[in-house]
């Protein structure tokens, strides 16, 4: 039976990885995740069995699987294979060859895109809403700026990096929604690779519809699984690169229209698994009149979220109490978050231990003389006066064609905010 061109792809790397890999080990021997594990073999054996999936197919099991299932995409592993191969990939590739029967968590890709649509009807205006979620019409642009999906729970972080494009005269158009996934669920986490490869392919067919340069993402998962994961499945005529690389290669631009005074002492989170990105936004910062980097932190993972981070409870609270005891020390103004993830995460914490957290976002705004948006999402898990959340977003729901039961979502929302990670509380919910 033809298989689709996307699982040739997978198989074919699968298979380039598994002959490179020799299974020496070096990748596990640094592993900042293995440690916060429950695996007892030889760094080498562990490295074999996640190799032997990729070559003979099958499930990930026992210490192989620990291992990838904790796996935060920190990338410490990458500069130690002495084979030149990408440790990372080989981890994703694994967790998607070897989850090709089942996935924790069913029809997940349908509930992220419920729980997306939902969130953003209840904050957005009908015209915002149908500039993230609608696919725009086709014309010629310079420049595609892609939201993904999941980012879009948080839209004012969205329109604020609109906002910096827009003061930078950049001709674009925004894509993004469930409709325009980057298909790393389908692929990964649902080990459906036929479904991730058309999602992929779809998307990427988007992006061409508008003869771009260049197509910015924002979302760091999205960033790293076509950026990295499936980056030679299909060439493109356009670059594929993180929307604040693009906007630090015009910083004579943006330092010379940021001009509004900022007089902040910042701490700024990083991760250690993007590290350039985090390079980026300290350099865009360093263009705001005022603004003292004093200090950054990169936790581990690429991101705080269900993707990174969060995958390897252990780590995370590691490197996050570094975070924290940074900020108790009380000689800075705020932390400055860089993804929706981390924002979110990091703001709960911040009213919690008694710190401001501030997106970078946020700070290019200000300094070119706008007004950020307001995170509604942050206002009402402090507010937590659930009837009146519901009664005040009525109006956007209806307006948005989004049909919810109000009591349901009433009763919906206290898990939302409090009872469950920011980014995945509705996933289990609807």
């Amino acid at each position: 039976m033809t298989t689709h061109p996307f699982v040739d792809y997978i198989d074919r790397s699968s298979a380039d990885v598994a002959e490179a890999c020799t299974s020496c080990g070096a990748c596990a021997e640094v592993c900042p995740v293995l440690p916060h594990t429950e695996v007892e073999v030889p760094p080498s054996d562990l490295v074999g069995g996640v190799r032997d999936v990729l070559k003979n197919g099958g499930s990930l099991d026992g210490d192989a699987a620990d291992w990838a299932n904790q796996c935060d995409g920190c990338g410490v592993c990458i500069p130690a294979c002495p084979e030149g191969i990408n440790p990372r990939t080989m981890m994703m590739l694994a967790i998607g060859v070897g989850n090709e029967t089942a996935t924790e968590t069913p029809m997940l890709f349908r509930k992220m895109g419920r729980a997306v649509r939902l969130l953003a009807a209840m904050q957005l205006a009908p015209a915002d809403y149908q500039r993230l979620m609608r696919m725009p019409a086709r014309r010629n642009a310079d420049v595609v700026f892609y939201v993904g999906c999941n980012a879009i729970r948080t839209p004012h972080l969205l329109f604020n990096t609109m906002y910096v494009l827009d003061a930078l005269d950049i001709d674009y158009e925004v894509v993004g929604g469930p409709a325009a996934c980057c298909g790393i669920i389908h692929t990964k986490w649902e080990g459906e690779r036929e479904a991730g490869g058309r999602v992929a392919e779809t998307t990427l067919k988007r992006f061409g519809e508008y003869e771009p340069d260049h197509v910015l993402s924002w979302c760091p998962s999205c960033e790293l699984h076509l950026g990295e994961t499936i980056e030679s499945y299909q060439e493109t005529e356009f670059s594929f690169e993180h929307v604040t690389q693009f906007i630090r290669e015009r910083s004579d631009l943006l330092r010379a229209r940021a001009v509004r005074p900022l007089p902040l002492r910042v701490v700024l989170h990083a991760h250690t698994g993007m590290a350039e990105l985090g390079e980026n936004v300290a350099e865009l910062l360093r263009l705001v009149p005022g603004l003292t980097i004093v200090d950054v932190v990169s936790e581990s993972g690429y991101t705080c979220g269900g993707s990174g981070a969060d995958r390897s409870p252990g780590r995370k609270a590691e490197t996050r109490n570094v975070t924290l005891e940074r900020m108790q020390r009380g000689d800075v103004d705020a932390l400055v978050t860089l993804y929706h993830g981390c924002h979110g995460q990091l703001s709960a914490a911040g009213h919690t231990h008694g710190f401001d957290v501030v997106n970078f976002t946020d700070v290019l705004v200000r300094a070119l003389g706008g007004t950020p948006r307001t995170d509604f999402l942050e206002g009402w898990r402090l507010a937590r006066d659930w009837q009146a959340i519901v009664g005040a977003t009525a109006e956007n729901l209806a307006h948005n064609n989004i049909a919810v039961d109000p009591d349901w979502l009433v009763d919906v929302l206290p898990d939302v905010f409090l009872g469950k990670e920011f980014a995945g509380g509705l996933n289990e919910l609807l």
